[in-house]
C-alpha cells in the first residue's frame, strides 16, 4: 500500500477539526464497487462490480443480454478511465451506457429470484477489515450513505448476505420497478452514474433532511474522480476525501492528488481507514 497526500498540513487541520466536533457531527458517503470491494483480483485482473456479475455469465439474462452488455462495455468503458477527455464529455457517455444497459436489463427479465441467485453464485471480494470498519461506525452511531451507479437492489443484497447492512447502512443507488410477479418494469429516474453522483442533490433525500442534516462533516471514500464530488449536494464544514487508485496509476495520478485529500495506491484493505476513523472518533 502506498498513500499519497498532496497536502499533508491541510489535511491534518481538518482531521483536527473534525475530531473537536466529534462523532455525533461525521458521517461517511462512500462509493461501492472497487471502494469497498477491491479493485483487482490476486492474478491483477480488473474485479467485477455488481452489474457485471449478471454480464459475465449468459445462464442468468440469456446469451443475447451477455452479448450486448459486452458490446456496450467495450463501447463505453474505455471513455469512463480515460484521462484526457472532458468531463461533461464523459458525463454524455456514461449517462448513455448506464440508460442503454439498464433498458437492456429490463427486456431480458431480470427478476428477484434472479438478483437473488446472482448473489449466492457470485460473491463480491470486499478489502480486508471493512466488516470492522462498518461495525466501528454503526457501534458509534455514525451513518455510512453508499451512493453508488450500481443496481441498488443486488448492492443491498450483497450488503445483506455479508453481514454488511448494519443498522447505520443506507443506500442511495439505480432501483427498478418490479411488478406483482417480481419481474423489473423499468429503471427509475434519476439514473445515477459514475460522474453525476454529486448531482443528484442529496438534499433532496429524506435521510439528508432528517438524519444528516447536523452532521456536516464527511469521511468520502471513491474509486474514479467523479465520485471526489458526491459530497457536492450537502451542506458540509469540512470533508475528508479518500481516493483508491486502481489502475492506470501514472496516467490518473496527479488528477487524483487534486481530487482528493488522500491518494491510495496498491489496492489494500482497509486499514489506513480503519486507522483514520480511529483518529476522527
Amino acid at each position: 500500500m502506498k498513500v499519497v497526500i498532496k497536502y499533508p498540513k491541510e489535511l491534518e487541520e481538518k482531521k483536527k477539526r473534525i475530531a473537536k466536533a466529534g462523532k455525533d457531527n461525521l458521517h461517511v458517503i462512500s462509493d461501492f464497487d472497487r471502494t469497498i470491494t477491491y479493485g483487482l483480483n490476486p492474478q491483477g485482473t480488473r474485479t467485477e462490480t455488481v452489474i457485471s456479475k449478471l454480464r459475465s455469465d449468459s445462464k442468468y439474462l440469456g446469451e443475447d443480454y451477455a452479448k450486448k452488455a459486452h458490446e456496450l462495455f467495450d463501447i463505453y468503458h474505455p471513455f469512463e478511465i480515460a484521462g484526457d477527455i472532458p468531463m461533461e464529455e464523459k458525463k454524455v457517455k456514461m449517462h448513455e451506457w448506464w440508460k442503454k444497459h439498464f433498458e437492456l436489463i429490463v427486456e431480458c427479465g431480470l427478476t428477484k429470484e434472479i438478483i437473488e441467485q446472482v448473489v449466492k453464485e457470485k460473491p463480491l471480494r470486499f478489502r480486508k477489515e471493512a466488516l470492522d470498519f462498518i461495525k466501528t461506525l454503526d457501534s458509534n452511531g455514525i451513518p455510512l450513505v453508499f451512493l453508488s451507479a450500481a443496481p441498488g437492489d443486488m448492492l443491498v443484497a450483497y450488503l445483506e448476505k455479508n453481514n454488511l447492512f448494519q443498522e447505520s447502512v443506507h443506500v442511495i443507488s439505480n432501483r427498478y420497478e418490479f411488478d406483482e410477479n417480481g419481474k423489473t418494469v423499468k429503471i427509475l429516474e434519476p439514473i445515477i452514474h459514475v460522474f453525476n453522483k454529486g448531482e443528484t442533490s442529496l438534499r433532496e433525500y429524506s435521510l439528508y433532511k432528517e438524519q444528516l442534516k447536523n452532521r456536516k462533516n464527511i469521511l468520502l471514500m471513491g474509486d474514479t474522480l467523479g465520485d471526489a464530488d458526491m459530497a457536492e449536494g450537502s451542506d458540509s464544514n469540512d470533508i475528508i476525501k479518500i481516493g483508491f487508485l486502481n489502475e492506470k496509476v501514472e496516467e490518473n495520478l496527479e488528477q487524483f492528488k487534486d481530487a482528493f485529500d488522500v491518494v491510495i495506491l496498491g489496492d489494500p484493505g482497509m486499514d489506513y481507514i480503519n486507522e483514520l476513523l480511529k483518529e476522527l472518533i
